[in-house]
């Protein structure tokens, strides 16, 4: 406790009243503070990530991003995934920076249904999604009752529909939006048998099936070649274009802008034309 008699001793500050005195101690207050904080743009310019990617070909595209990064400053390491729900679970948890694998409908959906806070924020290729089979050359040639596999995930679901629509084989009920299903088929005049399948099966049941409408990287993981392929959806105004995506709150910081410029650049494009051959196309 101090010395109510205790007298201060004469110095410098003696003459400051008592107002000039608290803001002379308010100003040194956030002086020493501005010193002991970390500059924001510091704090966000992260000099290492993790990012999630699918395995496959996608491996040897992100060790050009990997290179590209580096000669920027940005050290990256490749987190390696099997199937399309670890990515955006491992994102959401912290576990990795930011992930590339997916297209709009399909995060739309995963935010709907896990309540993710991830958001796109660079474009990187879009697959056109393909029926595929080897038992027949043509759409024309599927038989009545032919039993036929699509993606069971919803936003893949729907972009298979709507490839059979588009040739032919099933039409769906008018108003229906790209996470359509089975419920939404208004009419199947070949009756054909529709079998979901989880997306990395279905390519290869291919053999067991009569057709299978199949992602491309799928279809390349499975052996299925461009002869295997009957029909195809459209490239123009595809909403399907997968992108790099990071955690809410993130996207403008700075490393998030060099990854991006790290994939959107011809080193890039050059691998990934070498490693898809034409079945997938760069997107931004």
């Amino acid at each position: 406790m101090s010395d109510p008699n205790n007298t201060l001793p004469s110095s410098p500050w003696a003459p400051l009243n008592r107002r000039s005195g608290l803001a002379l101690l308010f100003a040194s207050a956030v002086a020493i503070g501005s010193l002991m904080a970390p500059h924001a743009s510091l704090a966000e310019d992260k000099k290492a990530i993790k990012v999630g990617i699918i395995s496959g070909e996608d491996e040897d595209v992100w060790r050009v991003v990997v290179a590209q990064a580096a000669e920027k400053g940005l050290s990256i390491e490749t987190v390696v995934f099997n199937d399309y729900t670890q990515p955006n679970e491992a994102l959401e948890r912290g576990e990795i920076d930011a992930n590339a694998f997916q297209h709009q409908p399909y995060l739309d959906n995963q935010i709907k249904t896990q309540g993710y806070h991830i958001v796109r924020v660079g474009y990187t290729g879009v697959w056109p999604i393909g029926l595929y089979s080897k038992k027949y050359t043509k759409v024309a040639d599927l038989p009545e009752g032919a039993v036929i596999g699509v993606p069971n995930d919803p936003s893949n679901e729907g972009r298979a529909l709507r490839v059979l629509q588009n040739e032919g084989v099933i039409k769906l009920r008018d108003g229906t939006g790209i996470l359509a299903t089975t419920a939404d088929i208004a009419e199947n005049a070949k009756k054909v048998e529709i079998k979901e399948l989880d997306a990395g099966i279905v390519g290869r049941s291919v053999e067991d099936l009569d057709a299978a409408v199949v992602n491309t990287d799928w279809a390349l993981k499975s052996g299925l070649t461009p002869e295997n392929r009957i029909a195809q959806e459209p490239i123009a105004d595809n909403p399907y274009r997968n992108f790099i995506a990071v955690k809410v709150g993130h996207e403008n910081e700075a490393w998030v802008r060099t990854l991006v410029a790290s994939y959107q650049n011809e080193a890039v494009k050059a691998e990934f034309d070498k490693v898809y051959k034409g079945t997938g196309l760069s997107a931004y």
